[in-house]
Parts: C-alpha cells; structure tokens; sequence
C-alpha cells in the first residue's frame, strides 16, 4: 500500500509544499515571531526532511526531537491550530485530496503534547 509519502509526490513535492507552507507562516503575525531568529534554509530543508518522516517516507530526520525543538517557545493552541491551517490550505494548492490532508493533520495532531507549552 501506498504510504501518504508517496501519494504526495515523494520528497520533491514535498519541499514544494515547505516552501509554501512557509510563505503563509511567515505572512501570519500570529507565528512569524517564532522565526525572527531562524535560518530559513535549514529551517525548510529540516522541515522537509521530517514532513517526508512523519508520512511515512525514509527517516533522514536527525534534527532535535519535537520537543527540544519547541522548547522556551511556549506554543498555545491557537499558534498550533494557524500552523495546521497553513499546512492544510499549502497541501490543498497541490491538489492533495482532502482524506490525506486530514490524515497529515491527524498525524501533526499526535505530536501536539511535545509541541505545546515547552
């Protein structure tokens, strides 16, 4: 079967999508202040990286756990809930059916306690 990986285009789509997702982040001043700091390159090339992990793609994430990487930025649900609107509205622009964007949702949704208030 099919992993969401592969459905989704494999790593290539994947950084596209980032690369999107982090447009409407940084456009949103509900969250850019978390990436004032932040080398965006490594930034995508992290996230891609962990995306392509988390849906089931090869693990070549060796970046912090999510919970080191979140901690000190005492994340609410509101910051949690802007990050998911944004990933799901960048996957809609590439067509990903809405049954595997809820599922990368669903999958962000089971990381939300290491993520949140850190």
């Amino acid at each position: 079967m099919d992993t969401l990986y592969d459905r989704l285009g494999g790593q290539d789509a994947i950084s596209k999508v980032v690369d999107v997702f982090y447009e409407k982040v940084l456009a949103d001043e509900t969250v850019n202040k978390f990436f004032e700091e932040t080398d965006m390159e490594k930034q995508r090339r992290h996230q891609s990286l962990f995306i392509s992990w988390a849906l089931g793609g090869p693990n070549q994430y060796s970046g912090r756990s999510m919970e080191l990487a979140h901690k000190g930025m005492n994340l609410n649900d509101e910051h949690f809930g802007a990050i998911a609107n944004h990933l799901a509205a960048s996957l809609r622009e590439f067509d990903v059916p809405e049954q595997d964007i809820n599922e990368v949702l669903e999958k962000l949704t089971t990381m939300k306690n290491d993520i949140l208030y850190k």
